[in-house]
């Protein structure tokens, strides 16, 4: 019980510092499991989600070993920046949850950037 709950505060620290600095951006949330890793663009504002990706996809999973690398991670990170942009959005708020910003999460951040997103 006790690492879940510092796991939801780190969360909401994170939360709080991107809702202060967001000024109506969509925010990049990432999900990382041992396994997996997905992403999501939110609209806060409209409590909508406008794109995904994850690396449970067919397209995603072709070229991939496992979802659970740097290299998936970068993949999953272009292929939702592709999404965003085709959705009309190029600005967001990175929202690394309670992850660290290192390994994985850095290099889906990396991949969206590449693809096109600003942060």
């Amino acid at each position: 019980m006790a690492k879940e709950q510092s796991t939801d505060r780190r969360k909401a620290r994170v939360r709080r510092a991107i809702r202060a600095r967001a000024y109506g951006k969509p925010r990049l949330s990432v999900f990382r499991s041992s396994k997996q890793i997905y992403a999501q663009i939110i609209d806060d504002e409209s409590g909508r989600t406008l794109a995904s990706a994850s690396s449970l996809e067919k397209d995603a999973r072709e070229g991939l070993k496992t979802g659970a690398n740097v290299e998936a991670a970068k993949t999953i990170g272009k292929l939702i920046a592709e999404r965003a942009v085709a959705a009309g959005v190029t600005e967001i708020v990175f929202d690394r949850g309670a992850y660290m910003y290192h390994g994985r999460v850095k290099a889906l951040a990396e991949g969206a950037r590449e693809g096109g997103l600003q942060f």
